[in-house]
């Protein structure tokens, strides 16, 4: 039976878990602010509360600290991790849930700002390309059936994205001013292409 732990060991656990968040989550928002390039270690410490030692220190470096922003925004709250592929009607089901994510007056996820503001940066574009791999396309390639799954399921993250570059940051009138339902219908169509092209 394992020994339980001394107080004061317990307290100086709690105390680093806490300090491990602050530190991801101040990095969650300078990333989503400012991208890879953008952000320095300083600001996240700051506003973690730290100093940029203590950042290295649980880390190890900047873009240890961003991988594991990444794989945060890939694994927690996510549209594909959170099991939308597993709906009777996923292709429905995903044009819906977009239309509610990508209103044009709403702020966009952190996952997507973070990609889109990381993406001139080749060093954050290879972790970003890594965790997508790892994560959203081999959720939804392992959801599809029949031929060229890895090339469909790519081409659903690309219209994800592409829908929340036009319709969200952009405020594209004919996507931005659209009948939710209109649009929801006819990006139903296009999923269900791509889910089940048979």
């Amino acid at each position: 039976m394992k020994k339980p732990a001394h107080p004061a060991e317990a307290a100086r656990r709690r105390d680093a878990e806490a300090t491990r968040e602050a530190i991801l989550i101040s990095a969650r928002k300078a990333f989503a602010r400012s991208g890879y390039d953008g952000a320095g270690l300083r600001e996240i410490a700051a506003e973690a509360g730290v100093t940029a030692m203590m950042v290295n220190r649980y880390f190890g470096s900047k873009e240890r600290l961003f991988a594991e922003v990444i794989e945060q925004t890939m694994t927690q709250g996510s549209l594909i991790a959170g099991g939308i592929f597993d709906q009777p009607s996923s292709g429905r089901a995903l044009a819906e849930a977009l239309m509610k994510l990508t209103r044009a007056h709403d702020t966009p996820l952190d996952g997507f700002l973070i990609t889109l503001h990381s993406a001139s940066s080749p060093l954050a574009a290879e972790i970003g390309r890594d965790k997508i791999s790892t994560h959203h396309l081999k959720t939804t390639t392992k959801a599809l059936r029949g031929k060229h799954r890895a090339e469909r399921a790519a081409l659903i993250l690309a219209m994800i994205s592409g829908l929340q570059v036009m319709r969200q940051m952009i405020a594209l009138p004919a996507l931005a001013d659209a009948n939710e339902h209109d649009l929801a219908e006819l990006l139903t169509g296009v999923f269900n292409q791509l889910i089940d092209p048979s």
